[in-house]
């Protein structure tokens, strides 16, 4: 009971506190402001483009990295924004030459074969996130360059990050005193994640760098119906390693669902309707694996999530109750649904360098890495660090991200038909509904625990 009420005031206060933060970081901003990048590239104009192939190589990079990071922590809540682990990972990517490039390009799902030109797409899906912000809801982005004086990347380089990322160079003393440049790295990306990522990038983790690339993300978003507080009680969660959880549990709505797969997806829009989560839960396990691990880490595959996905798209959520409107593609009659989602405060801060070599983008941290697009004396990834925060309430959602990448120098309530209750292991997606960009993706194995 203790362990509930906890996690219980620990979201409300987290989500209440968004409003108080964001007006410590009115001052923060300022204070960034009045330091502003040591240069700046040229960026290009670019033809009009849609972002949504883009969106699409974000989600599947996502969900390979989700596959990848759950197979080594089978039993643990994992969270992480794969928007901003591509936007770090894409600042990288365009210093990248030869077989390092294809390497980065492949893990990442770019579409450089087909599909828009990357300059133009990367632009796009730039713009369409900074596009999010609306009443209820603030998105907030911001990339940079950070670099040691001696060693300035390329004017080509600078001008393709400004085009895409819009990412300025910062100067720091990356090579003659590290811990100092670690901290005014970590000073900006506190600022920009309204003090929920403090440290990143971790102690002695900058040392050998001479490029740190980084991106922020921070929402804060209520939802376009918030769940009743009368409503919310205590239910019973079967966790990812066969152990019960009793977490408090949000109900409500009429909501628009699908399957696919197996999988049950519901979607709940937040306001202003170009923002929403998925909730996917998969296929219960059966038999007798089902009494001692209920999930193997089981995400779906980008295909089923697109025809998943693609079905609730045909929704039109109304203002009440997320109600769909009609709107539906034809033969896909209108389904909704009631919810019982816990609320969750989940955190990560995970390296990482050994999974996204599994991924295929193990060139890029060997000797033989290519990045002398950022400069001729550009050698090989030296760290990719990632965290991310995210609390789901009554309300609705705050997240956080921040990634950092790490180049050394070559020399070194209406009543529901039926409810679909999450009481086992499950993922949430937070997704922009115009071009599918992946803002958040989770895990919940055990909705009591960090």
């Amino acid at each position: 009971m203790r362990q509930r009420s906890t996690i219980r005031r620990r979201v409300r206060a987290w989500l209440a506190a968004a409003a108080a933060v964001a007006v410590g970081a009115t001052a923060c901003t300022a204070a960034s402001a009045a330091q502003p990048p040591a240069s700046q590239g040229r960026a290009s104009q670019v033809p009009a483009v849609s972002a949504r192939p883009f969106g699409a190589a974000d989600t599947a990079f996502g969900l390979g990295v989700l596959s990848a990071w759950c197979r080594s922590q089978p039993g643990s809540n994992i969270v992480f924004s794969p928007a901003s682990l591509a936007t770090g990972l894409g600042l990288a990517y365009l210093g990248a030459r030869g077989r390092t490039a294809a390497a980065m390009a492949g893990a990442l799902r770019l579409p450089v074969t087909a599909g828009p030109p990357l300059a133009a797409g990367l632009h796009a899906r730039s713009a369409a996130l900074g596009g999010l912000d609306r009443p209820g809801v603030t998105v907030a982005a911001s990339n940079r360059i950070w670099a040691d004086p001696s060693l300035p990347p390329l004017r080509s380089y600078l001008n393709a990050a400004a085009t895409g990322y819009g990412a300025g160079l910062w100067r720091v003393p990356l090579r003659s005193d590290p811990e100092r440049a670690r901290r005014l790295i970590n000073a900006s990306i506190a600022c920009d994640t309204r003090s929920h990522i403090p440290d990143l990038p971790a102690p002695g983790s900058v040392n050998k760098d001479g490029w740190v690339l980084t991106d922020a993300l921070y929402l804060d978003a209520g939802w376009a119906t918030p769940f009743e507080r009368a409503l919310t009680r205590p239910g019973m969660f079967t966790t990812a390693s066969g152990g019960l959880a009793t977490p408090e549990f949000m109900h409500g709505g009429e909501y628009a669902y699908a399957t696919a797969g197996g999988w049950t997806a519901v979607s709940l829009p937040y306001r202003g309707g170009k923002l929403a989560m998925t909730a996917l839960l998969p296929p219960a396990a059966t038999g007798r694996a089902s009494a001692k691990i209920v999930e193997h880490c089981q995400v779906p595959s980008a295909a089923t999530l697109s025809e998943v996905t693609g079905d609730l798209a045909g929704h039109d959520p109304g203002p009440a109750h997320g109600a769909s409107q009609g709107a539906n593609p034809p033969g896909i009659p209108a389904r909704l649904t009631g919810i019982a989602l816990p609320e969750v405060n989940l955190s990560s801060h995970q390296q990482m360098n050994g999974l996204l070599a599994g991924l295929g983008m193990g060139i890029a941290f060997a000797p033989g890495a290519d990045f002398t697009g950022l400069s001729p004396q550009a050698g090989s990834i030296s760290l990719v660090e990632h965290a991310a925060t995210l609390a789901v309430g009554e309300k609705g959602t705050v997240g956080t991200a921040a990634t950092a990448v790490g180049i050394m120098p070559s020399s070194l309530s209406i009543a529901p038909r039926h409810e679909i209750v999450f009481n086992r292991p499950y993922l949430m997606l937070v997704t922009d509904t115009a071009t599918g960009e992946p803002l958040f993706l989770a895990r919940v194995a055990n909705p009591a625990a960090p």
